[in-house]
Formats: C-alpha cells, sequence, structure tokens
C-alpha cells in the first residue's frame, strides 16, 4: 500500500519496484490498490521475478477502472472490481491481505493503515520511502490504541519481507493449518 500521486523520488520508486520483486521472489502473491505510483512500480518488479498479481479497484468495471480513475491495467493477473469507490475499496484491499506493506503513503495510504492496525494485520512499514511511511512510529504513538496489529519496521525491502514472513510462519500459519484440519475442502451443505 503506498502513494498513487504526488511526488515520487527516484529512492521511493526504485525502493517500491524492489519490494515487488521481493515479494514475487518469495513466492508470494502481490496485492494492490490497481492505483498508479508506488503501488504500481511495486507490481511492475513482482512481474519481472515472474510473480502473481491482484488488483483491488475502485472501480465497478474496467471502463471506469481506466477513464474515472485513470489506473493501471497492464501487469495484473487479475483485477477485482469492487465498484465501492477510493475509500470504499480499502476494506477489500486490507482484508485480501495476509501481510500488508506500507510505502510512501498519503490520506488514502493512512485510512488502509487504519483498517490494517485496528483489525490485528502483520503490518510492514518500508522506512525511506517518504510520506506517512516515514512518519509511522509518531503515528502509532499518538494513536494510543493496543489493536493486536505487529509492526516491523525497515529500510531494506528484503529484510522487511523475511522478517514479515517470518511472522506469517510463527502465527499466522499455525492458525490456518488449524482451520484446515477441522473443516471440509470441499464446505458443508447447509442444512
Amino acid at each position: 500500500m503506498g502513494s498513487a500521486g504526488g511526488r515520487l523520488s527516484d529512492k521511493a520508486v526504485g525502493m517500491a519496484t524492489e519490494m515487488g520483486r521481493v515479494i514475487a521472489a518469495r513466492g508470494c502473491v502481490l496485492v494492490t490498490g490497481a492505483c498508479p505510483g508506488l503501488p504500481h512500480c511495486a507490481v511492475k518488479g513482482a512481474k519481472t521475478a515472474g510473480g502473481i498479481v491482484v488488483g483491488i479497484s475502485p472501480a465497478l468495471n474496467f471502463e471506469e477502472h481506466c477513464i474515472k480513475y485513470h489506473s493501471p491495467y497492464e501487469g495484473y493477473d487479475m483485477l477485482v472490481y469492487t465498484g465501492s469507490g477510493l475509500m470504499g475499496r480499502e476494506i477489500e484491499n486490507i482484508r485480501s491481505c495476509d501481510l500488508v506493506v506500507f510505502m510512501g503513503g498519503r490520506s488514502g495510504t493512512l485510512g488502509e493503515f487504519a483498517i490494517a492496525y485496528d483489525e490485528g494485520k502483520v503490518i510492514g512499514i518500508l522506512q525511506g520511502t517518504g510520506g506517512i511511511a516515514d512518519k509511522m512510529e509518531t503515528i502509532v504513538r499518538l494513536v494510543e490504541k493496543e489493536t493486536g496489529a505487529q509492526i516491523i519496521y525497515s529500510r531494506e525491502p528484503v529484510d522487511l519481507l523475511d522478517r514479515l514472513i517470518a511472522v506469517y510462519k510463527e502465527k499466522l500459519l499455525p492458525y490456518y493449518q488449524t482451520i484446515l484440519a477441522n473443516s471440509s475442502p470441499d464446505g458443508r451443505p447447509e442444512d
């Protein structure tokens, strides 16, 4: 999650592209808000490593995605049209992720962070990318709310993702394995 617009430094663009590449290289699926800016840089990086990319669009359909929101479509393996608008799609965007990485960012990214934080997600902050990502420690301190969210800060995409994956393997994977062990892969017919 990150800046879809505004001034993007060459450093932030490079870090976002590398973050996407690392996500794909580690076998993870990249989920973005299907927007330009730093998220699309991550898409480009993921595709260089053969990654799978899902875009959660605010639009109702492809036409609205391209014309109303001026959003990219190349590089995505799937675009999910929420029809929820920019702020509405943030919920689907965050809830579709096990691990949420923030880089750069302005008010939209702050909204996504608030959802991820309140829902106790495992969160990575790629520092050095500008925007709210570089102010996140202060934001968290000002919030003064314990939600169970685990936040990892790093200036290096590889380090950040490796640490996030370690938390996933330690906390989330066992939880998912318990669910799988106690449910049917075909679901259960309603009575």
